[in-house]
């Protein structure tokens, strides 16, 4: 099992492994628009863990930059491989 914690209010969520974050960040209060990575409202920090993500989209790569994506994601691109997440939003 994956794990998300979300640092703004400290809960944590558990995720089956290779799950896409989406849903489980919306739950949490991130806010969400087109959900494709075109719009950028769902951006997150990451905090600790993100070698435990997908690589970058190129959705995420067009709309960060090749810097941005170290840190910030976009929550509707990413998927939790294993492991444990912190992010802030």
């Amino acid at each position: 099992m994956a794990k998300i914690i979300f640092e703004n209010s400290g809960e944590e969520a558990e995720l089956q492994d290779d799950s896409p974050l989406a849903q489980t960040c919306e739950e949490a209060g991130v806010p969400f628009a087109c959900t494709e990575g075109i719009c950028g409202t769902c951006v997150i920090e990451i905090k600790e863990g993100g070698e435990n993500l997908t690589p970058p989209s190129q959705a995420e790569i067009d709309f960060l930059g090749e810097c941005g994506t170290a840190k910030e994601r976009m929550a509707c691109q990413c998927t939790i491989k294993t492991g444990c997440v912190k992010i802030t939003f």
